[in-house]
């Protein structure tokens, strides 16, 4: 088969590879998406392959999206997929210009703000989005060259193509080949993957025949031989020839060699195409060489500072020539390789030069950050170490810091690094510049250097607002690294330095209650916090405002104070609300907030504010806090009695993305569950991943993975080691209320009526509050196990049914029952009643542990259970769907995209796409058109 692309290559011997790509294309336009890896050596036609899938792809009605990592912008994220759903600067596409506007650091304004982090979930989102207009085809070509943030989204959309009409390709060459590719490699399936191999020898001849208009003679066919099967090769090799009059057509029809000078490899033969050009067009094209792989035509006028009419006739001879070809709106090199012979012949200090020229260019258009920071790189990735950052970069680089480090942390680190090598020592413009250096290591994770600059910095620099950031940086070091209290002298000195005003000093007392904070000095941190405020008086200064109050609540709540945390949250709310330089403010009070809500029993509540969070973190791109969030939600649904919903919100996010305390609470959360519901082989696989995060957060109590390690002793039949389990954490003084009850309950199973007595105490001092039903519950609970005393325990049941907290319901029904069962034969139809009512909740969370455990005691007390309730069994069907998977498989059957189900359920992006894959497995079908069947077909056989 031969296919003419852009009549620069004919595909030829390409049979199988064409067949393959057909069929995933018929596919896609089927509804069934999938993801591909296409991989190859430079030249061997890899993209010419893909261009002729895409052409029939569209010809089949399918929306097709290409983009191209290149060697120049690998550092900047996003850029090929930027590239390929046509995000511009001005973009004047709702779906499309919220991206646009948050890498050009006009949405988020927050200096820890993960700015490509929250591109890449809206970029996920888009796809989503296109996916609902008609089958899509995504191309990555050159995925060699695409920076991690963006191999990180095609790996999340690979793992989501079964949920999507969407066929994702990467096409890449075997080398580099980073870590992060190979992950791609083990990812998609070896019946997905593609490698294009070096024409045969029929193939190679009949390429030669196609190119040169005749059957190749014997020199030629010999030529044609050293070119190793590599078409791109061929192709120039062939037209090398041509243009130096070496070939000729006999009368038979057979392509003689006539000429003896010939290119000797491929470079060569690139070279002698680009030695046919006029100086004039070679000049524009190393022009355009600085810009990559591909360009748009308005930036080559940029930097060129000319017309666009000046520039036609070089671009049109390019073209003629073969070396640019159309890409879309912009132009593109026909082949990197080309690109790569036009940058390397110029000199590497003239190369750098130009860059500076091209950005500074770029800056005075105004535009986007990242087009001028891919023209300054080569200056600092240069070996000559001579070459200065002008003063115009470093002014540069000072306005856009925040964006840049937002965006693109490890490109605002090699720039910035340079620009305070390059700046004077007694420069004001030095220690900003290093300030925001620190900031930047510490973004990228090297603590220790951002320590050392910002300690440096602070020798020197004598602006107090840049002092109270480094003061920041240093302390966020010390912090992450268990070293808190390293800053408090260095803090409480800060204080009596010279001209400070009200805020400053109040940032500084906000930093030492923060500190007091995070060595458990809770009194200290409460009258640091207090101080901060009484400082500020009438003054406003919202950061230390917000701050201060934060601190105030999280001492409220670690005393138990949760009702006096309320009123804390709702006036930071308000001193935040709006600001963009506070939004990891306005997600930690959110956060918290909605774990002080749980803990008041006000669980719609919680879930709202926990929704809230989640919202602002996957817009900001805050994974970190993206992770606290969802992890918060999984203890709220655990509590609930929603254990499905905690389950898939377990795993939304990737453990190696999260904080190994939340590793260590998901999981914990997810063992509980898989303990309870008679899972103990699934469970125990949770807390073997737990337990290679747990070395990594020392001694820090984990409530959830402790009770999860306690079940799995009482699972094993050892209740004295369960039991010890959970003392040793309340030991701790800052272990929570919520043991309280496990402890008792496990101390009566033993026999160790002190431990009671102490449990029953300790509650009964925190139930002093009217309002929160479980606490009243909770007293009622270890007294009612303490004294045997079944009225007491179903009281307890009462409260705990009022507090919406399902299990502990179970459990207090079930040891009422045993209370009852164990006293005056009278009390037996209250045993069996209580019994009954404890296997009907245990059921309706599906514990099959509990309900079989708790049917054994009974059978040997002579008592049975009640009617029946019915429980899910199935496993694989659709009545193996949860509650929220049968809604959710609902509104797929609607048409309704992800995003658009999760605006109608108040639940993320993530949490449905994790939703929609459970329901895909369940179902054993492959595509959202096919859960559209399933759907069709249940209802027909159910009548």
């Amino acid at each position: 088969m031969r296919l003419l692309t852009d009549g620069t290559e004919l595909l030829v011997g390409r049979d199988g590879e064409l067949s393959r790509l057909a069929a995933w294309v018929r596919d896609v336009a089927a509804g069934r998406g999938r993801a591909v890896l296409v991989d190859g050596e430079p030249g061997i036609g890899k993209s010419a392959l893909v261009r002729a899938a895409c052409t029939a792809a569209a010809d089949a009605g399918c929306q097709v999206y290409w983009g191209a990592g290149d060697e120049l912008g690998q550092a900047l994220p996003l850029l090929p997929l930027l590239d390929a759903l046509r995000i511009t600067p001005v973009t004047r596409d709702p779906r499309r210009d919220g991206i646009s506007e948050l890498l050009g650091g006009g949405a988020v304004a927050d200096q820890g703000a993960d700015l490509a982090a929250a591109a890449a979930e809206q970029l996920v989102a888009l796809v989503d989005e296109l996916c609902q207009d008609g089958p899509a085809v995504l191309v990555v070509d050159e995925l060699q060259w695409a920076d991690t943030t963006t191999v990180a989204v095609w790996s999340r959309l690979a793992r989501s193509v079964r949920q999507l009409p969407l066929l994702l390709v990467g096409v890449l060459r075997p080398v580099p080949r980073r870590d992060d590719l190979r992950s791609l490699f083990r990812m998609v399936r070896p019946a997905e993957r593609l490698r294009v191999g070096r024409l045969a020898e029929p193939a190679v001849l009949e390429l030669v025949a196609a190119l040169a208009g005749g059957k190749p003679g014997a020199r030629l066919e010999e030529l044609a031989g050293d070119a190793a099967g590599n078409p791109l090769y061929l192709t120039e090799l062939i037209d090398a020839l041509a243009r130096s009059s070496c070939l000729e057509v006999d009368t038979a029809g057979i392509v003689e060699l006539t000429g003896t000078a010939t290119p000797d490899s491929l470079p060569e033969a690139i070279a002698d195409r680009l030695g046919f050009l006029s100086e004039a067009a070679r000049t524009v094209l190393r022009a355009a060489a600085l810009l990559g792989d591909s360009f748009a035509v308005g930036d080559l006028v940029t930097v060129r500072n000319c017309s666009l009419a000046e520039l036609l006739p070089a671009l049109d001879e390019a073209r003629a020539a073969g070396v640019l070809v159309a890409a879309g709106d912009d132009l593109a090199f026909r082949h990197p390789l080309i690109r790569h012979a036009l940058y390397d012949e110029m000199p590497a200090a003239v190369r750098v030069a130009w860059h500076q020229d091209a950005a500074l260019a770029l800056v005075e258009a105004n535009a986007p950050v990242e087009r001028v920071a891919r023209q300054l790189l080569p200056m600092v990735s240069t070996t000559d170490s001579r070459v200065p950052v002008p003063d115009w970069a470093a002014q540069w680089l000072l306005k856009v810091a925040t964006p840049l480090i937002g965006q693109a942390p490890v490109v605002a680190v090699a720039l910035l690094r340079r620009a305070v090598r390059d700046t004077p020592l007694d420069d004001a413009l030095t220690g900003a510049l290093a300030g925001r250096l620190a900031d930047a290591y510490y973004r990228v994770g090297n603590l220790a250097q951002a320590e050392r600059i910002a300690l440096r910095a602070l020798d020197r620099v004598r602006d107090p607002d840049v002092r109270v950031e480094l003061h920041t940086t240093v302390l966020q070091c010390r912090a992450t690294t268990g070293r808190s209290a390293e800053s408090l002298a260095a803090l409480n000195e800060a204080l009596t330095q010279p001209g400070l005003q009200a805020p400053h000093r109040a940032r500084l007392m906000v930093l030492i209650a923060r500190t007091r904070r995070d060595l458990g000095e809770i009194a200290a941190a409460h009258r640091a916090a207090s101080a901060a405020l009484t400082e500020l008086g009438s003054d406003e200064d919202r950061w230390s405002t917000g701050w201060a109050l934060h601190v105030l609540s999280l001492v409220a709540m670690t005393r138990g104070d949760w009702a006096g945390a309320l009123p804390l949250f709702e006036r930071a709310m308000a001193v935040v609300r709006g600001d963009p330089e506070l939004i990891d403010l306005t997600l930690l009070l959110r956060i918290n907030q909605s774990v002080t809500f749980g803990a008041l029993d006000r669980y719609t509540d919680a879930l709202t504010a926990a929704g809230q969070a989640r919202e602002l973190a996957d817009r900001t791109g805050s994974v970190v806090r993206l992770t606290e969030v969802q992890s918060a939600l999984g203890r709220l649904l655990l509590g609930a009695g929603r254990w499905d919903d905690a389950l898939a919100e377990v795993d939304v996010v990737a453990d190696e993305r999260k904080d190994p305390n939340v590793v260590c609470c998901d999981r914990g959360v997810a063992a509980i569950i898989h303990f309870h519901r008679g899972e103990p082989a699934a469970a125990r696989r949770h807390l073997d991943v737990a337990a290679l995060y747990s070395e990594r957060i020392g001694d820090r109590v984990v409530e959830p993975l402790a009770r999860a390690r306690s079940l799995a002793f009482e699972h094993a039949g050892a209740p004295d080691r369960a039991l010890a389990v959970l003392t040793a954490v309340l030991a701790r003084e800052d272990a929570g209320e919520d043991l309280l009850g496990e402890v008792a309950r496990l101390a009566v199973t033993v026999g160790d009526e002190r431990i009671a007595a102490e449990m029953a105490a300790r509650a009964r001092a925190i139930a002093a509050e009217p309002t929160v039903s479980h606490r009243r519950a909770l007293a009622l609970y270890c007294r009612g196990l303490l004294e045997r005393d079944g009225t007491m325990l179903l009281r307890a049941a009462d409260g705990y049914r009022d507090a919406g907290r399902p299990l502990s319901q179970a459990k207090a029904l079930e040891a009422a029952a045993i209370a009852f069962a164990g006293a005056r034969d009278e009390d037996r139809g209250s045993a069996r009643a209580a019994f009954t009512h404890a296997i009907d909740v245990y059921t309706e969370l599906d514990a099959q542990w509990d309900v079989a455990r708790l049917r054994a005691l009974f059978r040997a007390l002579g008592i049975r259970r009640g009617p029946t309730v019915k429980h899910r069994q199935t496993t694989r069907g659709w009545d193996s769907l949860t509650p929220t998977e049968g809604r959710i498989a609902a509104l797929v059957v609607e048409g309704l995209s992800n995003p658009q189900i999760a605006a109608r359920l108040y639940l993320s992006r993530r949490t449905v796409g994790t939703h929609v894959s459970h329901i895909l497995t369940k179902l054993d079908v492959h595509s959202r058109i096919d859960i559209a069947r399933e759907a069709a077909r249940h209802q027909s056989a159910s009548g």
